[in-house]
């Protein structure tokens, strides 16, 4: 199981990296990014200590620890240029907030998302046909997610996304030690979205290809 939208202390999640790390290891996880909410006023902040930690905590444990950042509630016009200040500070995944119907996330947001240097789009709520189609174009991942209110619009993405052929994967945006699951609940969760275990396979694959692209030495 690889989950690749996690939050700790340095947003608002509630555990500091390495217990989440540690708690996600016990859950059977072999990978999990470490993508806290950001926006320009913290990235520089963010990115560097989600970097110094993943470095450390690969050298000693079996799972793999890769450092990111999410874009948070950015304005559209903002978000090449954010995502490119993210991957300059080391920001190994870059995640979009996606347009959510539970959030007042601003109109455009996805598309703004998709022309930029990210590598998925979360929760993108009503994203239309064009949007799947480009994201399928750009190699950029959609989520399929375990967070509650997010998790509403998890059989449009699925279904448009079977519609496109654009690649998915599965993620819990975790903020609490509740919020992390296994494998046997991340199955039932895609499978709630009218995808199938064939499906699962393939979105996990998705989501170790991309941590094989952004890491020289991935554990699994």
């Amino acid at each position: 199981m690889i989950d690749l939208h996690t939050h700790t202390l340095f947003s608002d999640g509630e555990l500091v990296p390495s217990e989440l790390v540690r708690r996600a290891e016990v859950m059977g996880l072999t990978a999990i990014g470490l993508t806290d909410h950001g926006d320009s006023s913290n990235i520089d902040w963010i990115i560097p200590r989600v970097v110094a930690v993943a470095e450390e905590l690969n050298r000693v444990m079996g799972i793999t620890v890769v450092p990111g950042i999410e874009i948070t509630h950015v304005p559209p016009v903002l978000i090449p240029e954010i995502a490119r200040r993210a991957r300059s500070l080391g920001a190994k995944i870059i995640v979009v907030h996606g347009e959510t119907i539970s959030e007042p996330v601003a109109p455009g947001t996805n598309a703004s998302a998709l022309v930029s240097d990210i590598d998925i789009l979360a929760h993108p709520g009503l994203i239309t046909r064009e949007e799947a189609l480009l994201a399928r174009e750009k190699g950029i991942l959609l989520e399929i997610t375990a967070r509650k209110g997010h998790s509403l619009t998890n059989g449009h993405v699925a279904a448009l996304a079977r519609e496109t052929g654009a690649g998915l994967l599965i993620n819990t945006d975790t903020h609490a030690p509740s919020d992390l699951i296994n494998e046997k609940t991340a199955r039932k969760i895609v499978c709630g979205a009218g995808l199938t275990e064939e499906d699962f396979s393939t979105m996990q694959k998705n989501a170790w290809q991309l941590v094989q692209a952004k890491m020289e030495t991935p554990k699994h």
